[in-house]
């Protein structure tokens, strides 16, 4: 049963891919949506450089050594980041007062390595167990 059914999906897979045909179509690039692309890419690598600055600040090392994570890790975690990931951690540090946004930025990065741990990406703390 088992190997019939493997063999009729691995038939039906082969025939559907073999039949479809994707088109690729490209249009002209306006001057302007290249533009805002280069202006999205600055503003992206300036974030990530805030988002750096923020992260080697002894007061943040030393609240990330007292929480267990290292700050290296952090820091490896960081630019692994995607884009819209930096700009959503960049806003929040923007917006939370001086010492309030400390805690919950510290807190974030926590549960963004914990995160992390759990899906098995990494391994930075011994009380996980990832689902992989």
């Amino acid at each position: 049963m088992n190997k019939t059914l493997r063999s009729a999906t691995a038939a039906v897979l082969m025939l559907t891919t073999s039949t479809w045909s994707v088109v690729a179509a490209a249009a002209p690039v306006a001057p302007e949506a290249a533009l805002s692309d280069e202006v999205a890419l600055a503003s992206a690598t300036q974030e990530r450089e805030q988002v750096a600055a923020w992260l080697q600040r002894d007061d943040v090392r030393q609240q990330m050594t007292r929480l267990g994570v290292s700050p290296e890790q952090a820091g490896e975690r960081v630019a692994a980041l995607s884009d819209a990931e930096i700009r959503d951690l960049a806003g929040k540090l923007d917006e939370a007062p001086a010492a309030a946004g400390f805690l919950g930025a510290v807190a974030l990065i926590f549960l963004v390595l914990l995160v992390t741990d759990i899906l098995g990406l990494t391994k930075v703390f011994s009380f996980t167990r990832s689902v992989r």
